[in-house]
């Protein structure tokens, strides 16, 4: 992934919108983030938008301001990065892990409802790799918390990944699909008594610096991250459209005759472009010594890391989980890559499954 291929053209501006900030003295909740969480709010079709430090502190106050805590489980994926789980456990509760679908590598729903029990407070699935996952299709009368951490401007039908839940926790760590020149993040409600209660944990529990309502954090969105997203944030649509082209060159390219290709939907933004394949070992000693780039997600799923061994998940668990963790694989592909770029990816695993068959 080449971040510094998108934000290059824009530098300049960049540079002019972090000059005006330090010439205002304003770095802490001024005017920066003020504009940006109403023109993301505006972009998304949330009613509010809260920008906090990072993704993992968006999760943690928006399951605090759901009221969850010890005794209390909340439901979410094992094949996905382990801030979404120590999210839940942070706040005292206890991961309930659901499998996937293999299709999608999102939730599973019908494992999902099968582990909903009294103590379920709230389902939390992943959009994982840029596709939204259609949250109606989930049990009803528990709250859904989306982690779209990997898909701004993702779309299920007419609406936005961040409009599906009761709230929605986004990353703007600099490889997301909008990104930030270091850590933020953001969450979005359409809940004007759940967003004023995000705001008020965003700030030491605090609305005024004086009166301490709750005990809260320390996470807001900083000014100058604030500036950059909103120099990126009008480019966002366009660099999606440019994921969505490149994963289709792929496919036209041949590369499923190597292994199987993402399912292509009209609302999927293509944050990693994972493929699945049974010769990963193979394929990715190929890719290294062609000298191309190439990521494994997640080999060790969350219910088999060390730090939730108490959780008691033993191997086995959860198969499609598993069987994910050991197949899948992300190729290059960024807003920007060349057809001759993505040439050289496939002529080299093709050249790679050749010489196995031969």
């Amino acid at each position: 992934m080449d971040v510094r291929a998108q934000y290059a053209p824009l530098l300049e501006e960049l540079k002019d919108r972090i000059a005006e900030v330090l010439d205002s003295g304003r770095f802490i909740l001024g005017p920066e983030v003020k504009a940006f969480e109403e023109e993301s709010a505006r972009f998304l079709g949330a009613a509010h938008a809260v920008g906090v430090a990072n993704g993992t502190d968006a999760i943690v106050i928006v399951l605090d301001a759901l009221g969850v805590g010890p005794g209390d489980e909340v439901i979410c994926p094992s094949f996905t990065f382990y801030a979404t789980a120590e999210s839940i456990a942070r706040r005292g509760a206890r991961p309930v892990f659901a499998d996937i679908d293999p299709a999608t590598l999102n939730l599973d729903a019908a494992d999902v409802s099968a582990k909903v029990t009294e103590r379920t407070k709230a389902i939390l699935p992943v959009h994982l790799f840029g596709r939204p996952l259609d949250v109606a299709v989930l049990p009803e009368g528990v709250p859904v918390v989306e982690d779209a951490a990997q898909s701004f401007g993702a779309s299920m039908g007419d609406r936005r990944a961040g409009t599906l839940g009761a709230a929605a926790t986004f990353s703007f760590y600099p490889t997301k699909n909008l990104f930030g020149l270091g850590d933020g993040g953001l969450v979005t409600t359409s809940d004007v008594d759940l967003a004023d209660r995000i705001r008020l944990l965003r700030f030491h529990g605090s609305q005024d610096k004086q009166t301490f309502e709750a005990v809260g954090y320390n996470s807001r969105l900083d000014e100058l991250q604030a500036a950059a997203l909103r120099v990126f944030l009008p480019h966002v649509e366009e660099w999606n459209e440019a994921r969505r082209t490149a994963a289709g060159r792929y496919a036209e390219l041949g590369l499923g005759q190597v292994c199987e290709l993402p399912a292509d939907e009209p609302g999927h933004v293509y944050h990693l472009y994972v493929v699945r394949t049974a010769e990963r070992e193979r394929l990715t000693a190929a890719l290294d010594q062609a000298g191309i780039g190439w990521a494994t997600h997640y080999t060790v799923p969350l219910h088999l890391q060390p730090a939730l061994a108490a959780l008691g998940y033993a191997p086995g668990s959860l198969p499609e989980t598993e069987r994910a963790a050991r197949e899948t694989l992300a190729l290059p592909l960024w807003p920007g890559i060349s057809r001759g770029e993505q040439e050289r990816v496939v002529e080299c695993l093709r050249a790679a499954s050749a010489e196995k068959a031969a």
